[in-house]
């Protein structure tokens, strides 16, 4: 093996030094078409297993901090919006799904996006992973300012279609989201730019302009929802412009990131390379697109699944609402290590390394699971208090901390489903993630809670015991697929030309 202060010391393919960033870019190629490899496999020569946890730390911490960062930043505009009363916390959370049931094609093309980003990083493949970066910033812009027009215009029929059942709900959400499907078009590309950063192995570029973004959303969230230093007081709109504000200046930053020089992917728009290269588009959509009628399943599952909440009434849905903002905290763990589970499996496997695939994943499970751990226990004892910041209403608090010990229950689950899918992304393996969806958040889920709501009427706790199975089952089916070793062939990419 050759030594750190050598390997610090490779040069790319343009000349300028490149700083080596992973155990991974230590070892030898290995062979690409690599079909099963032993599952307990030892570490290759000169490779312990602090190393590597290093390197799942370096790229998981940043997507940790960025992802908690944002969602606190949610629970803030819930907890400002919710001292508003009911029909606020109800207006805010009714735009939630139409806005990102417009997000999933993006969101498909940009996990495309990073598994092949991360492919070409692994081999080293500088120019490719450029061109990647640049027909998807393409791709993401056409489709941001495509939906943002859609968006805006159908923004009350889509308000409406989620169940809003008091006028001042549906008049307030409209107007929320509405200026939310201004600012797709910026969104876009900014995720497209995070997504390819952590591709190749880069998380902090990420976490510091979205830190940025949501203090920026923070501060204008108490300007204007109350009114504070001579700003008006817009309350709901309010807080929709701060949320756009703090993605513009994300956006911004993003954009300054992502040309700096002496880095491995950079986005340029050299002479004659505005224009549409189709076998990247193809490697793009390959991956993207079951992660589309993935997103799709998932809207769809989760649209139904919320109407049957609402039909329970507005203070069951401000319940159910702030139950689900609280659980999308807990993602973030597994969320995060699923970033780096997908870019180190995606780099492993560019270089043939079927053998590292396997020890990366492993390892980033391990760290997600023990994470998972004292979140589940934070929750269970803590709920109340929790619940507390959001509202001062009694019925909330006493209706939500019994739904919140289920939500503690089901973390090492959840985190392991995280990660493990995380890594079969990377892999390119987006069929299959898209098929569990399917049965699982478009069937299991909203079936199960039309008959525990509607049928047996066990109420708002029917929908959550709907929501436990469905995380519990779709765990089950992403672990066999793992341990079945597939995945780390069922991705072959179309053939680019220099």
């Amino acid at each position: 093996m050759e030594s750190k202060k050598k390997l610090n010391e490779q040069k790319g393919s343009s000349g300028e030094l490149k700083k080596i960033t992973t155990t991974l870019d230590s070892l030898p190629a290995g062979n690409p078409n690599e079909t099963q490899i032993a599952k307990k496999m030892p570490l290759p020569a000169g490779v312990t297993s602090k190393m590597l946890y290093k390197d799942v730390i370096r790229i998981g911490w940043p997507a940790l901090v960025e992802l908690m960062l944002m969602q606190l930043t949610s629970m803030a505009d819930q907890m400002m919006v919710g001292q508003l009363g009911a029909w606020a916390t109800s207006a805010v959370g009714l735009t939630m799904q139409p806005k990102m049931l417009l997000s999933t094609a993006f969101m498909a093309l940009n996990t495309g996006a990073m598994a092949l980003v991360g492919r070409y990083r692994g081999a080293g493949d500088e120019k490719r992973a450029n061109l990647v970066l640049r027909q998807a910033f393409m791709l993401n812009a056409f489709f941001g300012l495509f939906f943002a027009i859609v968006g805006t215009i159908f923004s009350r029929q889509m308000v409406n279609f989620m169940g809003a059942t008091e006028e001042i709900v549906l008049v307030e959400a409209t107007k929320y989201l509405q200026i939310q499907m201004l600012g797709m078009f910026t969104v876009s590309m900014t995720s497209c730019i995070t997504s390819c950063l952590r591709g190749c192995g880069d998380s902090k570029t990420a976490m510091i302009y979205n830190t940025v973004a949501n203090a920026v959303n923070v501060t204008f969230n108490y300007l204007l929802i109350y009114g504070k230093f001579g700003f008006p007081r817009l309350e709901v709109v309010g807080a929709s412009i701060a949320t756009v504000l703090g993605q513009l200046i994300a956006f911004f930053m993003a954009m300054y990131a992502i040309r700096r020089k002496n880095q491995f992917i950079r986005l340029t728009f050299p002479k004659g390379s505005i224009r549409l290269d189709i076998p990247t588009i193809k490697n793009i959509t390959k991956i993207g697109f079951p992660s589309m009628i993935e997103q799709l399943a998932m809207r769809f599952g989760v649209i139904v699944f919320t109407k049957t909440v609402t039909g329970l009434g507005t203070m069951a849905y401000a319940t159910h609402q702030i139950c689900m903002n609280i659980q999308a905290l807990t993602f973030m763990n597994g969320q995060a290590f699923a970033t780096s589970a997908t870019s180190l499996v995606s780099q492993s496997l560019g270089k043939g390394r079927t053998d590292m695939a396997r020890h990366y994943s492993k390892r980033t499970q391990n760290i997600g699971t023990t994470v998972a751990i004292f979140i589940a226990i934070f929750v269970f004892f803590c709920n109340k208090f929790v619940l507390g910041l959001y509202t001062p209403e009694a019925e909330i608090i006493a209706v939500g901390s019994s739904i919140l010990s289920m939500v503690a229950i089901i973390q090492p689950f959840q985190s392991a489903q995280f990660i493990l899918a995380g890594a079969l992304r990377g892999a390119g393996d987006t069929k299959y993630t898209a098929m569990v969806t399917m049965l699982t958040v478009m069937l299991l889920r909203p079936g199960l809670a039309i008959l525990l709501v509607n049928y047996v009427g066990l109420g708002l706790h029917g929908a959550w015991y709907a929501l436990v199975a469905d995380q519990l089952v779709r765990t089950g089916l992403v672990v066999l697929r793992y341990a079945s070793g597939k995945w780390t062939t069922s991705f072959k990419p179309v053939e680019v030309e220099d």
